[in-house]
Parts: structure tokens; C-alpha cells; sequence
């Protein structure tokens, strides 16, 4: 058989680099061993040296220099048969010095934001053949960080993350290095964070038309694109993301399912802004108003009154429409925020009031509110009623006596009244008035005077109180200027508590400890409602309105005629 074949591999691949230390591998394909190894370039044997080392099958050449190029081939030599190989095919070694360095690039380029990734490529020329990268970053105490790929993930978790970067390449052992890359500036901006708001309000009603804002705050015209993400009630919708290259997400006609945590974050190529803070979209079934009045739906003309429509969870983006008998009224003025006012009222607003809020385009109607009736009954100087005790409030199981006085000695007066449950006359009856023996809870409401063609006269709201403490103000109204006198009673003694504070429209305005509070001439700033509270209990509310004292002149006489508008504690 013909003799053992050689081969030559060189590590690195030709061309090596001025300085580099070159391996080149004898391989003989035998079964034999103890092979001696005789290296040759350009035909000539070459001879262990400084920089030229044979350690048994491996020549290496330390330092290479252009002097080290050449045709480079082996043989293999052994006692015994056979005693030798084939020479193997010349390799040529070509050495050069290396000229280039290597490009370092960013991705993405230009300011990076915090709490995102910037990809480094450090590239060398592929010619050159293949290297493994060294990192450098400029700090007081540089690393040095070894990847065999040609990138490197930098986080950025903050500011500081930021700086001038290197990289170098390198290869072999001992590795021989590359220059430096230039040196790379990472400038780090703190990511802005996204602000999501939501139209026309968080709570919303099934049928309504949301849309959900997305804004970066954030310098210069850069185009963002936009994440939304949901985390549903709903199993449908149940961390559901979604991707838009506008800033709104608009859902029409809303149901229950899009109820759930809404969140967003812009993007910039790869960079994203900070997620916004969660908005939580909760969707109700269909809105219902309800309208309230305020202080309260019975009063004389020239008294005022205010109507308020709510919409029963959600208080944004109304607005509202009032109806009287059905009729749209058109006077909106009247009705700015959801309040429709009446002052002076007179006696064509009596009537049966509803209202309806809308809010959002396409336009979303709420059902109608339940009916409020208003009573607004005329002034008379001759008919009034008279409450004995003369107060407002009264304890449960005491007895009340209301009865008519016509000073025009007309009759046909009745005592009528209006509680939770209906109107009604006064059940026992004592000509123009009525007793009641013992008063109850279910005795509360409107007392007024009522002629037989239906007139109604004089009004007044009448609380009957189970608790141990009630108000004692005079039924009868205040006149502007003059002395308020307010006295806090206990059930036991019908008599005023030494110790009392007293309250108006829930702010603590006294502390008397004589059981009474004065105001002295009384003014319109003194509306509102009253109660008192003593370590006994605390009274019910009653409101207390205010009327100007009219003056009235006759051009005809030297004299003048004053008039006091009956005014109610109610």
C-alpha cells in the first residue's frame, strides 16, 4: 500500500494580521503513532527559533511578520515501516497588516429611553475573517465584557446607563486585539409616560359611544405609534392587546364586556414609552335620571325653589332637558349643571317637572326621571294656619291641633295635608281645623289651607321625630331684620337642654349652654338648614328661608303701609 497522507490547517484562516501568532496542524492520516514532523517553507526545513516552536504535530509562529508569508507543508518521519508520509500540499500563508478597525453602531439610533434595550453592533470588515468582540464603557473603573457575537443588549434602567462605548475585536490565544472602535455616545432620555383619559367618563352606560386618549408628552414632531392593553371582567376581553397607530381607541355602543383596567404606551421603533396609570371603564346598564328638589316642593309665590337632575352614577359631560306636564321647557337658562331654579316662583310653575340628561356625539340619552311635583300656593293676608305647639318639629306621641283663621270671616277653609302616601283632609276634624291625638313618623309632610273651590293657602311642612331631641323655631316665617330664636327640647322635659350646638347646613355655628340660640337681624345669608345636637340625640333638619320686608307707599296719602310676606320654617 501507498505511504500515509499529510495534511496542513492553518488557524486563523489566511490572511493573518502583522503581529498575530499563527498555528499551523500536521495531520497524517495513519493508525501509526510516533510520527516525527518536519516543517518546510518555500523548501526549506524549518528550524526551532524565538518565534517559529514545533510542540509535535503543531508549528507556531509568534509575532507574525511579512517576512513570515510563504508556501508551508509538512512531512511526518518514524522508526519502522513505514518510515515516513507523503508531504502534504503547501499552504500558502499570507500576512498583512490589519488597516481597518471596527464600526460600532446603535439600534435604534439616537436618544435612547429609559427602561428600554439598545442593541451595539461592533463590525468588522468580513474579509478579515472572524473575530469575537471586547466591550468597553468609559467609567472610573472600566469593564471589560467578552461576547462571542458581534452585538450587545444594553438595558437601560436609568440615566446613568448612559456614556461613551467601545469595542474592539479580538482573536486566537493570546488574543490578539484590533484597534478600537470610535468611541460611541448612548445619550439617555427618562422615558415620558403615557397619560390616558377617557371620554365622556369612566363610569358609562351600556349604549354609549367611549373613546380612550393615549398622550405622550413629549418635544419635537416624533411620529408615536400606540399599545393599548386591557385586562377585561369580561373572559372575551381578558388581557386583550391591541396595536394602532393613533392615539384614540374608540368602542361604540358599549356593553358589559368592555368593563376592565385599560392601560397604553406609546412607541417609537423599538422604544417605548412608561405604561399609564390603569383607568378603570366601568359600564352600567342603561342610565336612569332622577331629579330632586331642593329645599323643598311646597311653597307660597315670590319663594324660590331649585329642581336638581342627576344621572345615578356618573356626574360627568351632562347635560340636561326639563318638562313640566310633559311640555320641553325651553328656558335653559334656567337649567345650567343640572339645576333648574324658580325664583320668584309663581303660581303657573305648579305642575309636574321630569328631566333627561344626554351627553357624547352620537347623542346618548338617559330614560326619563320619575315625576317631582311642585306646589306653589298664593299669598293671602286673611286665610293662615295655625299649628299649636307653633313649631315645625314635633315628638312622636304628642298631640298637634292645626286649624284655618279667615280673618275675612269667609268660610269653607279646610285643613289638608300631604304626606308620603297621599293627600288627603286632616281625619279628625273640629269645624275649620283638626286634632291629632298622637303624632307619628308616618305624620311628616305639607299642611296648608284649602278653600272649597280648590284654593290652596298657606303651607307648612310639619316633622314628626321619634328620637329624643327636636328643633323648636317658630312655624311662622322671619322677616329680614328680624331676631331668629332657635331652642333645642328634649322628649322628657319639653323644655330647653342647657348644653346644645347648633348647626346650620352641617357646619357647627354655636354652642350654647343655655339651651338657645339668637340671631339678631336675620338676613338672606341666613337661609339654609338648621338642627341642634346634644349628648341626648340631634333633631331632624328645617329649613329656614328669608324674605325682604316690603314697604309699600300710597302716592295719595302722607303715610306708609308696610307689608310682611308670610315667610316658612318648614
Amino acid at each position: 500500500s501507498g505511504l500515509p497522507t499529510s495534511t496542513v490547517t492553518v488557524t486563523p484562516a489566511s490572511p493573518v494580521f502583522t503581529g498575530e501568532t499563527v498555528k499551523l496542524k500536521c495531520e497524517i492520516n495513519s493508525d501509526y503513532s510516533n510520527w516525527r514532523y518536519e516543517w518546510y517553507k518555500d523548501s526549506v526545513i524549518l528550524q526551532t527559533s524565538e518565534r517559529y516552536t514545533v510542540n509535535r504535530d503543531t508549528l507556531t509562529i509568534r509575532g507574525a511578520t511579512e517576512s513570515d508569508q510563504g508556501q508551508y507543508w509538512c512531512k511526518g518521519q518514524r522508526d519502522g515501516r513505514p518510515n515516513s508520509s507523503t508531504s502534504s500540499s503547501a499552504v500558502s500563508l499570507s500576512v498583512k497588516d490589519l488597516k481597518s478597525k471596527p464600526e460600532l453602531t446603535p439600534d435604534p439610533a439616537g436618544a435612547a429611553l429609559t427602561g428600554n434595550t439598545v442593541t451595539l453592533t461592533c463590525r468588522m470588515d468580513p474579509s478579515t475573517g472572524n473575530w469575537d468582540s471586547y466591550w468597553y464603557k468609559h467609567t472610573l473603573n472600566p469593564e471589560t465584557e467578552k461576547k462571542k457575537t458581534n452585538s450587545y443588549s444594553l438595558k437601560i434602567d436609568s440615566v446613568s446607563d448612559g456614556g461613551q462605548y467601545w469595542c474592539r475585536a479580538g482573536r486566537g490565544k493570546p488574543v490578539y486585539y484590533t484597534q478600537y472602535s470610535d468611541a460611541l455616545w448612548v445619550n439617555v432620555t427618562v422615558s415620558p409616560k403615557a397619560v390616558l383619559t377617557v371620554r365622556p367618563d369612566e363610569r358609562v352606560f351600556r349604549g354609549e359611544t367611549v373613546t380612550l386618549r393615549c398622550d405622550i408628552k413629549w418635544g419635537g414632531d416624533t411620529e408615536w405609534t400606540y399599545r393599548w392593553e386591557i385586562e377585561g371582567t369580561n373572559n372575551q376581553y381578558k388581557n386583550t392587546v391591541s396595536r394602532t397607530s393613533t392615539q384614540e381607541l374608540s368602542i361604540s355602543s358599549v356593553d358589559l364586556s368592555h368593563s376592565g383596567k385599560y392601560t397604553c404606551t406609546g412607541q417609537i421603533h423599538t422604544q417605548s414609552s412608561q405604561r399609564s396609570d390603569a383607568v378603570t371603564l366601568t359600564v352600567s346598564a342603561e342610565a336612569q335620571a332622577s331629579v330632586r328638589v331642593s329645599p323643598q316642593p311646597w311653597l307660597t309665590e315670590g319663594e324660590s325653589v331649585t329642581l336638581i337632575c342627576e344621572v345615578s352614577g356618573s356626574s360627568k359631560g351632562w347635560t340636561f332637558s326639563w318638562f313640566r306636564d310633559h311640555d320641553h321647557l325651553s328656558d335653559s337658562s334656567r337649567g345650567a349643571g343640572g339645576s333648574y331654579t324658580l325664583s320668584p316662583a309663581a303660581l303657573q310653575h305648579t305642575g309636574v317637572y321630569t328631566c333627561r340628561a344626554e351627553r357624547g356625539r352620537p347623542a346618548y340619552y338617559t330614560h326619563n326621571s320619575s315625576s317631582q311635583t311642585l306646589w306653589i300656593t298664593g299669598v293671602s293676608a286673611s286665610v293662615s294656619l295655625v299649628i299649636n305647639p307653633s313649631r315645625s318639629q314635633h315628638f312622636s306621641s304628642d298631640s298637634l291641633s292645626l286649624s284655618c283663621e279667615d280673618q275675612s270671616n269667609s268660610t269653607g277653609w279646610t285643613v289638608r295635608r300631604y304626606t308620603d302616601k297621599d293627600t288627603q283632609t286632616c281625619a279628625k276634624r273640629t269645624g275649620s281645623g283638626c286634632v291629632m291625638d298622637s303624632l307619628s313618623t308616618s305624620d311628616t309632610g305639607v299642611y296648608w289651607c284649602e278653600s272649597e273651590s280648590g284654593e290652596k293657602r298657606h303651607p307648612r311642612n310639619i316633622t314628626i321625630h321619634d328620637g329624643e331631641v327636636i328643633l323648636e323655631s317658630s312655624v311662622d316665617p322671619v322677616i329680614e331684620g328680624e331676631t331668629l330664636t332657635l331652642h333645642c327640647l328634649h322628649r322628657s322635659t319639653n323644655s330647653p337642654i342647657l348644653s346644645a350646638d347648633f348647626y346650620k347646613d352641617g357646619s357647627l355655628i354655636q354652642n350654647q349652654t343655655t339651651g338657645e340660640m339668637n340671631i339678631t337681624t336675620v338676613s338672606k345669608s341666613h337661609e339654609g338648614f338648621y338642627y341642634c345636637k346634644t349628648e341626648r340625640g340631634q333633631s331632624l333638619h328645617s329649613w329656614i328661608s328669608v324674605r325682604v320686608r316690603v314697604q309699600v307707599r300710597f302716592l295719595s296719602s302722607k303715610s306708609s303701609v308696610f307689608f310682611w310676606p308670610l315667610l316658612r320654617i318648614c
